[in-house]
């Protein structure tokens, strides 16, 4: 990443203010030449922006984003929201933020989805697979270049109902109890799974990553716009322990900014977007 001091990107609660501020490009103009005349340097409004957004933010997301330059930021960010004119415009972002705490209703479901069958790509595992047409078609991609490297994917869960995810996690609250089961199954409502864009790879345990789609998925996924939800070590940021198997289909420019500025963690560049938009 491009590295500007003098222009310094610093997250700190007390200083990020006046640094981006100073960060902005500005003219003093003034027509008064006597040395009682204040200059009023004019600043990015953009910028000012970026200052209350990122003050809002937590301390560790803060934490994880680089000292760089704003406008530099800010130009990626814009590019970003751009791609959603790659997504339908009659159903939800590709960046809506869904968590512990932010909620889809119970009668949501994606538009057109698309059901998954046994093709020469990627194998599936069960039958009642269906992915949103953006992610299918960005699984067909996906899986093709993991083929022409002598991968072949397998595809365990993709979108799942409400109701569906209700009866999961309820089974795993029997399983395991309450508390486990908050760590390891969203309540219904607040699962990735039912935005459409996101899916698990099989096999769903721990050692995915050392399989050999495992491996492939971590080194290339991304180039095609799938991201990796629950990292490890992130468990307090998330609300859900590592998850090697689970992507979620956001573009390959989100998955770029996601790894520039935001240490790669989806969860902090999400809720990122979801504060920039709504603040004024």
């Amino acid at each position: 990443m491009k590295r500007n001091f003098g222009k310094s990107f610093i997250i700190l609660a007390v200083l990020v203010l006046v640094n981006f501020s100073a960060c902005a490009k500005s003219k003093n103009v003034t027509a008064d030449k006597t040395p009682e005349a204040k200059v009023q340097p004019v600043v990015n409004p953009e910028i000012e922006k970026l200052n209350r957004v990122l003050l809002s933010m937590s301390p560790r997301c803060k934490e994880a984003i680089p000292n760089g330059d704003p406008e530099e930021f800010l130009e990626d960010l814009k590019n970003v929201l751009a791609t959603r004119s790659n997504f339908s415009s009659e159903d939800l972002s590709p960046f809506y933020l869904i968590d512990k705490t932010h909620k889809v209703s119970a009668d949501y479901e994606p538009k057109g989805l698309i059901h998954l069958e046994k093709n020469n790509l990627f194998a599936i595992n069960k039958n009642n697979l269906s992915l949103r047409p953006e992610a299918f078609e960005a699984l067909k991609v996906l899986a093709a270049a993991a083929k022409a490297d002598g991968v072949t994917l397998t595809v365990s869960s993709t979108y799942r109902s409400y109701d569906y995810q209700k009866n999961l996690f309820d089974y795993w609250v029997r399983v395991d109890g309450l508390e486990e089961a908050e760590r390891e199954s969203a309540r219904p409502g607040t699962s990735q799974h039912q935005l459409g864009m996101a899916l698990d790879f099989a096999p769903v345990d721990d050692a995915f990553d050392q399989t050999p789609g495992g491996k492939w998925v971590y080194a290339n996924a991304a180039k095609y716009g799938w991201s990796l939800s629950f990292p490890k070590g992130y468990e307090d940021v998330t609300g859900y322990r590592w998850e090697c198997w689970h992507f979620r289909y956001i573009g390959v420019e989100a998955c770029q900014f996601q790894k520039k500025w935001f240490s790669d963690v989806q969860q902090f560049m999400i809720e990122f977007i979801n504060a920039w938009e709504k603040a004024e």
